[in-house]
Parts: structure tokens; sequence; C-alpha cells
């Protein structure tokens, strides 16, 4: 329905009357158009989204991409409800479209793995001078961050609930962009500023070059509590020295980047999209730097969600299963 890449081929059937009727099927005349939702401007997702348009442009003839903002709960049901073909989404999210818990109000049933790319990390900073030392100080404080849709609001709910504290009990919530975050917390309109993203983030540099700035953990014990209610949370790390002043290792929730599909996407498209992604991964490097030396092993990472035909064929062929 979508794809040039498929050649012209003739089919020969058979009829009661054994005459021989031959049917062309020719290739589409247009443009394949396709949509890719990435993430907010500001974030790591919209450049990379804008890197593949590029791959996949030169190298899939006659296909043009669309890139779309987006996030990674958003992403996950544009994927379901048919608004877009491809889409980066975070694997948390995914996993919860897909056996229909909250914040998605049923199973979703189209969406297949193309790719892992790369883990994220979910990061809870606080101005110095906020006198936030830990998750049950943020009652009552000022808090900046993405809005409803985006996977890390949902962890920022998941966060507090495993503290006993909702929305309600913060001064202020304040939704946006990285970049309008940023702003609030530069000019102290905003304590706590959550993101979940690669690291070293820009928005967290950019932050830390004006402002001091502390990072808070998560540590075993609410991690725990967290767990309960999503099993897909994992511990991780931030090195010490990734940002200014940060003299220790910071313990925090890990979840994994990933490409995503419509699972009736063309296979071929599909085994060619992975097959361009991997010989172009340096290319992708110098915007994620993260994905370099990236093999298909870790690109076949399990991560609970089915895998698309395609890319199942492509794994195969690789000796990636």
């Amino acid at each position: 329905m979508f794809f040039s890449n498929i050649k012209c081929r003739t089919i020969k059937l058979i009829a009661t009357t054994f005459l021989i009727i031959t049917i062309a099927g020719c290739s589409q005349s247009s443009d394949n158009k396709i949509r890719l939702a990435t993430g907010p401007q500001g974030g790591s997702w919209y450049p990379l989204g804008g890197a593949l348009k590029t791959i996949i442009e030169n190298n899939i003839e006659g296909t043009k991409i669309q890139v779309l903002p987006g996030a990674g709960v958003a992403n996950a049901k544009a994927i379901e409800s048919g608004k877009t073909e491809l889409a980066l989404a975070n694997s948390v999210s995914t996993v919860d479209a897909i056996n229909g818990k909250a914040p998605f109000s049923k199973k979703s049933e189209n969406i297949c793995n193309i790719a892992s790319l790369y883990p994220q990390y979910f990061q809870i900073v606080v101005r110095n001078k906020s006198g936030i030392t830990n998750v049950k100080d943020i009652a009552g404080k000022v808090l900046a961050g993405q809005g409803p849709g985006n996977t890390a609001e949902v962890i920022t709910r998941h966060l507090l609930a495993a503290e006993g504290i909702d929305y309600e009990d913060l001064q202020q919530v304040n939704y946006g962009s990285y970049t309008d975050s940023v702003a609030l917390m530069k000019d102290a309109n905003a304590d706590i500023f959550t993101l979940g993203t690669t690291i070293p983030a820009g928005a967290i540099m950019d932050l830390s070059s004006v402002r001091k700035i502390k990072l808070l953990e998560i540590n075993d014990q609410l991690l725990t509590k967290m767990k309960k209610i999503n099993p897909g949370y994992l511990k991780t790390f931030i090195p010490a020295s990734t940002y200014r002043d940060q003299n220790t290792e910071i313990q925090t929730i890990g979840y994994t980047t990933h490409l995503i599909c419509r699972c009736d996407l063309n296979i071929e498209f599909v085994y060619n999209l992975i097959d361009d992604i991997f010989a172009n991964i340096k290319d992708l490097a110098t915007i994620t730097k993260v994905m370099e030396g990236i093999t298909p092993e870790d690109m076949n990472k399990k991560i609970g969600v089915p895998l698309h035909p395609g890319a199942r064929n492509w794994y195969k062929e690789k000796g990636a299963m």
C-alpha cells in the first residue's frame, strides 16, 4: 500500500477452462509517503528523526518521509490508530500499550518492534537552593516537565505515587518543551525538572551552565516501589562527571528507545529499512553518540514487543536471533 520498491511481477492464474490469464502488478507511479513520529524539539528524537529521513529517502527509491513531533506514549497511540507508520518510542510505554495498562485504555494489537536503538535515562533535576534532597521533598514545590503523552510525564507520576504524592500536592505543575522547562529553572520559576533522554542531556548542560543544580537518586527502595507499578523499569546509573559539579554516580531508572511500526507495514520495506539503518549507524551516531558501535544483537534486544516479520527476517539473516 505504501512502497514503490516492490517490483512488478507476473502472476499466472489457471482458470477452470484451462485458459491462462496473465495479470501484471505494476509499480506505483507516485512517491510513497511515510510518516515518522519523533519527539519534542530540544530532545534527542527530533534530530534523530531527521537523520532517519535522510537515510530512508537516499536508499529506498521513491519513498518520502514526513517527520512529525511526538512523544513516547503519543507515538504508540499514533501507530495503533494509523496516524503514523513509523515512530520512535520508549520500551516501557510500548509494553504498557501492548498490555493495555494506563495511560492506554485498551490493548494495542498493531504495534511491532523494528530495532532497539539506545538506552534512555530518567533524570530528576533540582535547583541547588530548592531545599529538595529526595523525592518526598518535591511536595509543595514547582515542577517543570513534559505534558501528557510523554513517557517522562508518566514516569514522573509513578515516581510521585511511589512516595504517596500526586500533582495536587505540588504548588504548581508546568507542561512544556525542554526549552520551556530550562527557561523556568533558569529564572527560578520552577524547582524540579524531569525528563527522559540520553546522557549527557543538552537541556541539562544548558541549565547547569547558568544555575547550580543537582540530580536526585532513585534508590533501591524507591525503585522496588516503582517496579510494582511498571516491571519494565530498570536500574541504571548516570556516571559521575556527566554534568557540571556531579561528583558521584546517580542511580536512576533506565529503559530503551526503539523504532516501532505498524505490524501490517510491508515486509520488504521494513527489511530494507533496518538494513539501511545498520549500514548508516556512523551517521546516526553523529546525532546520538551512544549508538556508536551498535550490533545486530543490540538492535534485537528483547524488550517485550513483538518483532515485525521484515525485521525478524533481517535478524535471522545476520545470525542475531
